[in-house]
């Protein structure tokens, strides 16, 4: 920056002209140009040793390692200013600020734990390999079914993040009256990304016969379908597996379409591949809705299995990288995803 007068330098650097001969004294016995500016002073400003610098991280993490309630805090994790406290009582003074940075350079990071989710299946193992196994060696002629339910929901005015003007906020009344509710039973064949679907009135065994009663007549080409679920009761009744067992006896006889099921291990719904489209399903149609009664509901959930289902086959893929609706994985199995979303209800 230049100055057309000698006081502009003076106010720009904040100093008179005594100080500045000072500077200037100092640099003719340097030779140094930043001995000509004024220099940052006090223990903020000051250079540590490498020796101070070691001395004062290990006086950091030794109080880190150790619990707040050892120093006297009636908490269970540290913050900086418990921690600034606790390293004062060792006669060590670091501002939060060298704090934060110690702790930083270190690599730590002040996080939320997330919760795990797991099963307890013995066989979890074994079920899932078999799952793996099966989606390895699907033939073309065969097909791979994720089935579950959604609901019981009801109908009524629903929150969610919306796109609001500057000054509106926008709300949703704690107590409502419900509309009505809904069931939705739905299959989703894994290589055509084709959901199948329809509403009840409960969960139990006689929708899973009716869903895979119109699995069947809809997929008469295939040679077989694999029928993946969760672990609940109605997915094992003995009613079911009679059914299974029966239409198998007439496939041996006519060549028509077996059904072998590839369950999911016990409290594994994560791994369930249609609980990605329920949430997809759920955030594009059901938050920040009002809809006036059920029917409605149906329809405009109804519409967008639909576009979803015409979509894909224009695009097929079978584990797309395109996700529709918002969907919380992509729609392929793998042991990591976590294709059911908490937040969708």
């Amino acid at each position: 920056m230049a100055f057309t007068k000698v006081r502009d330098f003076y106010a720009h650097h904040g100093t008179c002209s005594q100080t500045f001969r000072k500077y200037y004294n100092r640099y003719a016995a340097s030779g140094l140009t930043s001995d000509l500016l004024p220099q940052r002073r006090g223990p903020k400003h000051r250079v540590q040793s490498k020796a101070e610098v070691v001395a004062a991280r290990d006086a950091v993490f030794k109080i880190l390692h150790s619990p707040p309630s050892d120093f006297g805090f009636n908490r269970s994790t540290w913050k900086r200013d418990d921690l600034q406290q606790a390293l004062k009582t060792t006669g060590v003074l670091l501002s939060k600020r060298n704090i934060h940075s110690i702790i930083r350079s270190a690599g730590y990071r002040w996080l939320k734990a997330k919760q795990v989710l797991t099963s307890k299946d013995p066989e979890y193992r074994n079920k899932l390999g078999n799952v793996q196994s099966i989606l390895r060696h699907l033939q073309r002629d065969e097909g791979f079914f994720s089935i579950d339910e959604f609901g019981p929901v009801a109908v009524l005015k629903r929150g969610g993040r919306s796109l609001v003007a500057p000054g509106v906020n926008a709300t949703v009344p704690q107590w409502q009256k419900s509309k009505g509710t809904l069931i939705i039973t739905a299959a989703l064949e894994l290589s055509t990304n084709q959901v199948t679907h329809f509403y009840s009135e409960k969960k139990n065994t006689v929708e899973i016969v009716k869903l895979l009663d119109q699995l069947l007549a809809c997929n008469r080409h295939l040679s077989r379908i694999y029928l993946s679920w969760d672990a609940a009761s109605w997915h094992m009744s003995k009613q079911l597996a009679r059914r299974i067992a029966s239409n198998n006896v007439m496939a041996e006889v006519t060549g028509s379409t077996r059904i072998e099921t590839a369950p999911l291990p016990a409290g594994a719904q994560f791994l369930n591949v249609i609980e990605a489209v329920f949430s997809g399903m759920a955030r594009a149609i059901l938050h920040n809705s009002d809809y006036p009664s059920v029917d409605e509901a149906k329809r405009a959930i109804d519409r967008y299995f639909a576009e979803r289902n015409l979509y894909f086959k224009g695009h097929p893929k079978r584990a797309g990288n395109k996700i529709w609706g918002g969907e919380r994985e992509t729609t392929t199995f793998s042991e990591s995803s976590n294709h059911k979303d908490p937040r969708y209800r």
